[in-house]
């Protein structure tokens, strides 16, 4: 449980990548996390990339939580999409006082997953009182703790309001054992993820673990990642995601072209030119993707470190680098998909499954082309049009 080193977070992501390819069959054909990869994850610190050093996390700045990112989902996409789902989870450990964060993150396991925002949570003495379900819950299996994020109401059953007339919204947080997990995961891609549903049945949940997300007023941590959004880090690590994914169905089609010949002529592969050109273009559309989402993400860091803010002009850039990198990862793996041919149809070699995977992503929130429109709202209303760029 001892911090660790953030820039050493990707060279162990480099170490254990060999040993999750290598269960990465078993991880597809179980829809689940296997233990030696968990536990792996576990011992490498990978899961507290992060959590606050005050709790002996790495406390990492994002682009070294996305590069960690990035070499696990090279070797599998559903290992890297739990760690990414649980790393950002932990985040919520800055809004808790220490004792309470310490019984969560720091007994073994020490992994908190959650859900979409959903339900009620009706105020009582002492704490709150909550009934509901909640879905995709990605890390689930592997988790000690869930969180839900849910509407505060009054014990006479009326809406509690922020300030400024919103709803009051909490995450809550309770063992595991409190729960009962419903086994629903059964999707295209990222079958691994487990990503099931979770219920519980009038359970009540101590004052203490139930605290305001992303609300800057309420962490008890001082450090500028915590006033980072979890939906943007979110953003951030499932486009890093993305990249890792794009990066090996280019490599492993790269190498193909290297070994394969045509069926119907005598010339390998690697000497059409046409290959050539389809390989050159692919490769720079990717290094470019990685390029501009990276280049954000410095760019909003470097401004959070410097003034403690993070503005609407950073939330509307992360958007769309994100979503632009997911779509545009998207396409690389499509075009290594179909260089393939026939080839890639087959589960043993290393197309099928990440192809699946990838558009799996590409279905999620965080590739929604509504994204664009939102940004080019903002562009048009000139409101944070300059401080984006």
């Amino acid at each position: 449980m001892d911090g660790i080193a953030g820039i050493d977070l990707v060279a162990r992501a480099q170490a254990v990548a060999p040993l999750v390819a290598r269960e990465a069959d078993e991880i597809e054909r179980t829809r689940r996390l296997t233990p030696v990869v968990v536990g792996a994850l576990i011992e490498n610190g990978l899961y507290r990339a992060l959590l606050p050093r005050s709790l002996g996390g790495s406390e990492a700045p994002p682009e070294i939580f996305m590069q960690m990112l990035e070499e696990i989902a090279k070797a599998d996409a559903s290992t890297a999409w739990c760690l990414g789902q649980c790393s950002v989870c932990a985040m919520i450990a800055a809004a808790l006082d220490h004792d309470t964060a310490r019984e969560i993150f720091n007994t073994a396991p020490g992994i908190l997953a959650w859900g979409a925002v959903a339900h009620e949570a009706r105020a009582v003495e002492g704490g709150y009182r909550v009934t509901g379900r909640w879905d995709f819950a990605s890390g689930a299996r592997q988790a000690s703790w869930l969180g839900a994020h849910v509407r505060i109401v009054d014990a006479d059953g009326g809406p509690r309001k922020n300030a400024d007339g919103s709803p009051e919204l909490r995450t809550i947080m309770f063992p595991l054992a409190s729960a009962v997990l419903h086994d629903v995961w059964q999707a295209i891609g990222l079958a691994g993820t487990g990503t099931d549903s979770y219920e519980v049945r009038d359970l009540f949940i101590p004052e203490r673990f139930a605290v305001f997300r992303d609300v800057p007023e309420a962490l008890r941590e001082s450090g500028p990642l915590y006033r980072l959004p979890t939906g943007s880090t979110f953003s951030l690590g499932f486009a890093a995601v993305s990249l890792g994914i794009a990066r090996a169905t280019l490599d492993a089609a790269i190498a193909l072209a290297r070994a394969k010949h045509q069926s119907l002529a005598a010339s390998a592969m690697r000497d059409n030119g046409a290959v050539q050109g389809l390989i050159g273009r692919t490769e720079g559309d990717l290094r470019a993707a990685r390029a501009y989402l990276y280049a954000t993400a410095h760019a909003m860091w470097r401004d959070l470190s410097a003034t403690g803010m993070f503005s609407p002009a950073h939330r509307s850039a992360v958007r769309l680098a994100a979503t632009w990198t997911i779509q545009q990862s998207a396409k690389v793996v499509d075009t290594a998909y179909h260089m393939a041919g026939a080839t890639a149809v087959f589960r043993s070699n290393p197309f099928e499954r990440r192809f699946r995977d990838m558009h799996a992503i590409t279905q999620q929130i965080q590739a929604r082309d509504t994204h664009f429109e939102d940004v080019g709202r903002i562009i048009l209303a000139g409101n944070v049009e300059r401080e984006a760029r």
